[in-house]
């Protein structure tokens, strides 16, 4: 049996699939896609099909993490609705196959950018791109939980409560050194913890460019990908934590926004994004939105410090690739602070 990230088991896989999955006939090949941290994700490539693999990471791993059945249940439950999602094929729970609980989708066709900044595009093509986003996201939130069976996906009430003492003890577990904007940043939001109105709606957790694929020949999402962290939830936590790009850096790691004339290359400002979005929710605006910038950024730097304890630990899907985005750890506690002292 394998033990890496890096591996699969295709003898095992194509063994599984040719009894479980209509329709599949070998011989199968597997490559590694170098998106997929959390959980590392392969192309599956047949003679007549494509597919795709994601599984649980091997080794020991962090409690409620990796949720493998919780992203095969929801895009299952989305099929069907405004939000665009990759059919759902096979679950596979038995963890003898290849060690790990794995499901196995269609392979979505299309574009699928890393760099928020879009380049090479026309400015009208950026526009257009964003807008798209925009309106994922706001249909996201007006799914009707109990019309797709998803009424019982998250614990009722203090979901940002919930949330901030899930990612400290997350945090704490796979803590490798002291980062004092860290600690005083989870003080601060323990502190200042928002209060529950009464918005509750299906959350995806890590709703941002690089985990949508677009039609190839127009700004049309095909499908939202990487749904570990989705639950039921405030849904201003994912629309701050899509403007956190606006404000983190540009590069490969980065993937931001901050510092580029974004007005010259067509793309909204955070102000303008936002108000959109309000605009298709019917929504007044958000008063309290540098709370769930702060929240976000705190979410990402325990995420993050996860994704460095894996690499350190010969876990993760990419090791090298992990260790560097663990280096933003301390700039995700600071972009925190940083927005506490804005709001």
């Amino acid at each position: 049996m394998e033990h890496s990230a890096r591996y699969l088991d295709t003898v095992a896989v194509e063994g599984y699939l040719k009894d479980h999955l209509a329709g599949f006939a070998g011989p199968l090949k597997a490559e590694k896609f170098a998106f997929g941290q959390s959980n590392p994700t392969f192309r599956l490539t047949t003679p007549g099909k494509t597919y795709v693999l994601r599984r649980k990471p091997p080794g020991v791993l962090l409690k409620s993490a990796h949720a493998i059945d919780r992203e095969f249940r929801v895009q299952k439950a989305l099929a069907g609705t405004d939000v665009p999602v990759a059919d759902m094929l096979l679950l596979c729970e038995d963890e003898r196959v290849i060690g790990t609980m794995f499901y196995v989708m269609e392979h979505v066709k299309g574009r699928h950018f890393d760099d928020p900044s879009l380049p090479g595009h026309a400015n009208e093509d950026r526009a257009a791109i964003f807008d798209e986003m925009n309106r994922v996201l706001a249909a996201l939130h007006s799914v009707d939980l109990d019309a797709v069976g998803l009424a019982d996906f998250g614990a009722p009430g203090a979901y940002v409560a919930r949330q901030i003492d899930r990612w400290t003890k997350q945090y704490r577990a796979s803590e490798t050194e002291t980062i004092a904007d860290m600690d005083a940043l989870i003080s601060w939001l323990n502190d200042n913890v928002h209060l529950d109105d009464g918005q509750r709606t299906l959350v995806h957790g890590d709703y941002r460019i690089d985990n949508m694929i677009f039609e190839t020949d127009r700004p049309r999402v095909a499908a939202v990908l990487d749904w570990e962290l989705s639950t039921l939830g405030h849904p201003v936590a994912d629309l701050a934590y899509q403007t956190m790009q606006w404000r983190m850096p540009v590069g490969s790691e980065g993937r931001g926004l901050a510092g580029l004339d974004r007005k010259a290359l067509g793309i909204p400002t955070e102000e303008d994004y936002v108000a959109r979005y309000c605009e298709r929710r019917g929504l007044s605006g958000i008063p309290d939105f540098n709370f769930f910038v702060a929240f976000c950024f705190f979410r990402m730097a325990a995420i993050l410090q996860g994704v460095k304890k894996r690499a350190l630990d010969g876990n993760a899907s990419n090791p090298e690739r992990g260790l560097k985005m663990g280096e933003f750890v301390p700039f995700y506690a600071a972009g925190g602070l940083k927005a506490v002292q804005d709001g």
